[in-house]
């Protein structure tokens, strides 16, 4: 009599050794304070319904992280979201009219304030102290016009 082999139990698309090394890459991401607190409450990567608890407390600590989040991290976070709505083709139109926006700008500032010191950096081989320097040592000197 042959015997049946039980469907493999799978969460979120997952098995079970897969949601082990979610947890733990996902666990290795936090600060240690919250790793210390998923500790000493009791959430354990081992057993289904342990490992899937913990997988939902890491999700939240998480999604929970993004109130540290710098402001130029909350833009690209925003600009991230925002693209996956557009066409690849308005995409392409944005940064053509964003990079025109930059260009505009840059001459202006350029046309204010003005760089008018010129820098020459010379490589050639006219060290005085040559004994000291070592073979894959360059020197060189700036010069200010």
């Amino acid at each position: 009599m042959a015997t049946q082999k039980t469907k493999a139990r799978t969460w979120d698309g997952m098995g079970y050794r897969q949601v082990q090394r979610a947890n733990s890459d996902s666990r290795a991401k936090l600060p240690k304070k919250q790793q210390i607190w998923l500790k000493s409450n009791g959430y354990r990567n081992t057993g289904w319904d342990n490992i899937i608890s913990l997988y939902k407390k890491i999700e939240e600590f998480l999604k929970d992280s993004s109130d540290d989040l710098t402001l130029e991290e909350l833009f690209l976070q925003a600009d991230r979201i925002g693209n996956k709505y557009l066409t690849n083709q308005e995409v392409e139109d944005f940064n053509q009219k964003l990079s025109k926006e930059v260009s505009e700008v840059s001459e202006i500032i350029d046309a204010q304030f003005p760089d008018t010191e010129v820098e020459v950096i010379d490589f050639t081989d006219k060290s005085a102290n040559k004994a000291r320097r070592k073979g894959s040592q360059k020197s060189y000197k700036t010069i200010k016009l």
